[in-house]
């Protein structure tokens, strides 16, 4: 699909995005704030998370259907598990938060006050939400418009008090144009750890790359931090084992000459924090041969590293293909580090992993 006027412009894609992750971003503090506490929860009592999972797909899918009722969403979750009679109350605990998030106004923010206006009024019952919720059964592709939503990344960085992001890229013919990441738990400042919590993360293909609190609309660039060496680089990395190949990860850290302990913590908020300079690389090596990278996974979070100056690739260096449906299924792992230093650490996640084959 080509477009012979030109850039096109995503002000109001940017908006509606906005709105949507800013909002499902509030109902998740709220609900861990609620049910979980500062503790956590057991590992098996996945309930909470459920809870804002299933709400936050909702209310995102219900902006998003508002604005733009012929765009795809290509979203993790449907509605076929909420649909038991063991789940009959979290259904019923998940259409009540959200017709109440759907009435709560956003203070102080305007503009997304003004995208929800046309909906927020608006109280739905089961059928609706379970409705909604399913809109997020598209199989993406390499044509037309496509949303990828990810509405709780992390959900045992959740459960645990720690790092999840709600995650929402606009993809245009298998390319990632907008992206918009809430990460709740995140520092707006990175200096200040202990200070305000709640940062939204912007990107615009050719806009470059911002952020801002949950609580303030005032935009603030960001930029991947340059490195004097490569061994004064950082890792990010994922917290559970299963995720990424930590031993490899060690091992490609000491061809780089990297001593520095690396940072680990749950979902996209990784993307986020070397995209601002709280990390420098971040490595997802496959632990299995046949797993396959979800596109919701990686879609918001490659565009902010890329605008924020950064190179996102596969283990191999070749880009992401988000044109493929649902999955990475033509690439693997995936490797995100500034453009200046991004090749030399491919050249050593392809040498650790040949050493690894020995």
């Amino acid at each position: 699909m080509t477009h012979p006027t030109g850039p096109i412009s995503y002000a109001k894609e940017q908006k509606v995005a906005i709105a949507a992750v800013l909002k499902a971003s509030l109902l998740a503090q709220k609900v861990q704030n609620e049910l979980i506490g500062s503790g956590g929860v057991e590992k098996k009592d996945k309930s909470p998370v459920t809870v804002a999972d299933y709400t936050c797909q909702a209310l995102v899918s219900s902006l998003l259907f508002s604005h733009f009722p012929k765009d795809q969403i290509v979203g993790e979750e449907d509605s076929s598990e909420l649909n038991t009679p063991a789940n009959a109350q979290t259904k019923t605990h998940i259409m009540r938060l959200a017709n109440e998030a759907m009435a709560e106004v956003l203070e102080g923010q305007d503009e997304s006050e003004q995208a929800w206006k046309e909906v927020k009024s608006v109280q739905r019952g089961e059928k609706e939400w379970m409705e909604i919720i399913d809109r997020g059964n598209s199989t993406g592709g390499k044509q037309g418009r496509h949303w990828a939503l990810d509405p709780i990344d992390g959900t045992k960085g959740f459960l645990r008090g720690g790092q999840y992001a709600v995650c929402l890229g606009l993809l245009l013919d298998g390319q990632v144009v907008v992206g918009v990441m809430g990460c709740p738990n995140l520092p707006v400042d990175p200096k200040n750890p202990d200070g305000e919590k709640g940062v939204l993360f912007i990107a615009v293909k050719g806009e470059g790359a911002y952020q801002r609190s949950l609580t303030d609309p005032t935009l603030q660039r960001i930029t991947m931090s340059t490195l004097p060496s490569l061994s004064s680089a950082s890792f990010c990395e994922s917290v559970e084992a299963g995720h990424s190949d930590h031993s490899t990860n060690a091992r490609i850290a000491s061809i780089l000459g990297i001593t520095k302990p690396s940072v680990r913590m749950d979902s996209q908020a990784k993307y986020c924090s070397i995209a601002r300079g709280d990390g420098d690389i971040y490595l997802r090596l496959p632990v299995s041969d046949t797993y396959e990278e979800k596109i919701w996974d990686h879609s918001s979070g490659s565009l902010l590293v890329t605008e924020a100056g950064g190179v996102v690739s596969d283990m191999n260096g070749k880009p992401l293909d988000f044109s493929l449906g649902r999955t990475l299924k033509g690439n693997k792992g995936v490797v995100a580090a500034h453009k200046d230093v991004h090749a030399k650490v491919i050249e050593a996640v392809l040498k650790a992993v040949e050493e690894g084959k020995q």
